[in-house]
């Protein structure tokens, strides 16, 4: 998802957007993700979302397509947008999003 991000809006936010998933759960043939993507100010948050919404449908359909072709399932993705001022400088916060040390 993190990847789709960069490629629909890279240009305009470089590296300022972060994923957390807050929900990975099969049910039948059909996987349910829920996802929060992260950005550091409010017009970062525009700029993702886009005129309409026409920019994160865009990103999920991407993203939804190549999680398909990674599990072999059928993806039902729902994604959010959220302001979260300086999470790229909170050790905390990356932790909790899942990035980190691996060898601690």
């Amino acid at each position: 998802m993190r990847e789709q991000v960069f490629r629909h809006v890279g240009d305009e936010i470089p590296y300022a957007a972060a994923v957390e998933i807050e929900n990975f759960q099969r049910k039948g043939k059909v996987l349910h993700i829920d996802a929060l993507i992260y950005v550091e100010k409010p017009g970062q948050k525009a700029v993702v979302i886009g005129k309409g919404g026409e920019r994160i449908k865009a990103i999920g359909s991407a993203a939804r397509v190549e999680i398909e072709r990674l599990f072999g399932v059928q993806v039902f993705l729902r994604l959010w947008v959220k302001v979260r001022e300086d999470w790229a400088d909170s050790e905390r916060v990356l932790r909790g999003m899942g990035y980190g040390d691996e060898g601690s």
